[in-house]
């Protein structure tokens, strides 16, 4: 049958995006190493084999190659660039689009190369986002505590009424409080998780002590039912250990993992400073009133749905989603305790 022009401009297109994404593989590998390294050239691979298929169908009709959308040029780039974590995030998100379930000229393996395409990539971009978790989270989460509680502090005393002198000491006072406070707190909590990962450590002693313990008796395996395991388990273990065949422990490196209490301490302290100055910024600046409100509003909206559609881009769901519920819960908070400003302003009057 003869292709119709439609046929041949969509063809075009899936082809421009095949070649667009086994690219983009093809940039990741070369950053990787490994296990990870070769499942994204099997990756890239599995995309050229889809670009024969349209290959042979365009036949005749190949002519110039078609542009890919811009979410596949950004994809491109962002591989060309940095080659993290985002950009498997957001290739996830692409892999989940495809739209040959629908289309009759795509066969069904490629229907089917896709799906598990979208889980390998998924795979991938969950060990990254395995990696960055913690320093993430205290990122995310500082600074946006920054901007909206600050913004809620001020925007509530601003519309009581009161001198913007007031406003402006109010909103310094709130910036340093709250990073200091944030700063404490994590800094307690990495603290404590690795007083009590420390305390986990075995004794090197009872490390020395193993190769004299009665090994019809086993009291090994006494160790390890008391860190939960069952019976089976822990003389199972106990046997690989007197055997010399059992794992080295995992506690280092979840102590590697989590870092430095004084590290986090300070990256949430930044972090809640950065968020919370950016309220602060039109009052530094000299505006008063209304004015200074929108421009505060304005700027800490701009924060919020940025900080949204990171966390949207990095969790492969919509950014703009999750940006809009980011501004969402941000300006229901400022709000309410704006409002609340004016009802003591006016009572107070």
């Amino acid at each position: 049958m003869t292709a119709t022009p439609a046929q041949i401009r969509r063809w075009r297109r899936y082809l421009a995006a095949e070649r667009a994404e086994a690219a983009v593989y093809h940039e990741l590998a070369s950053r990787r190493t490994g296990e990870d390294r070769g499942i994204l050239l099997a990756l890239a691979e599995a995309e050229g084999r889809h670009e024969q298929h349209w290959i042979a169908l365009l036949g005749d009709d190949i002519g110039r190659p078609a542009g890919v959308d811009g979410r596949t040029r950004l994809l491109g780039w962002m591989a060309r660039r940095f080659g993290s974590v985002f950009v498997l995030a957001l290739a996830q998100r692409a892999e989940s689009r495809s739209p040959y379930e629908e289309d009759d000229d795509a066969t069904e393996a490629m229907a089917a190369d896709e799906r598990i395409h979208e889980e390998v990539v998924r795979g991938l971009a969950a060990r990254g986002r395995l990696r960055i978790s913690g320093t993430f989270r205290a990122a995310i989460f500082g600074a946006n505590d920054g901007l909206v509680s600050n913004l809620a502090l001020v925007l509530g005393v601003g519309a009581a009424g009161v001198d913007t002198r007031i406003v402006l000491l109010t909103g310094i006072a709130g910036l340093l409080a709250g990073a200091l406070s944030m700063g404490a707190g994590e800094f307690v909590s990495v603290r404590s998780q690795r007083e009590l990962l420390t305390a986990s450590i075995p004794n090197p002693a009872a490390q020395a002590s193993v190769p004299h313990l009665d090994v019809d008796a086993n009291e090994l395996s006494l160790v390890y039912r008391a860190r939960g395991m069952t019976v089976n388990e822990a003389d199972l273990h106990a046997a690989e250990v007197l055997a010399g065949t059992d794992a080295p422990t995992n506690v280092t490196e979840q102590l590697d993992t989590i870092g430095s209490a004084w590290g986090a301490a300070l990256a949430s302290f930044c972090f809640f400073a950065s968020g919370a100055i950016i309220p602060v910024l039109p009052y530094l600046g000299g505006a008063q009133g209304l004015t200074a409100v929108v421009i505060a509003s304005v700027l800490v909206g701009t924060a919020l749905l940025a900080t949204g559609s990171i966390v949207g881009v990095l969790s492969g769901a919509s950014p703009l989603k999750r940006a809009l519920r980011q501004l969402a819960i941000g300006f229901g908070a400022a709000g309410a305790t704006y409002l609340l400003g004016l009802l003591f302003g006016v009572s107070a009057a």
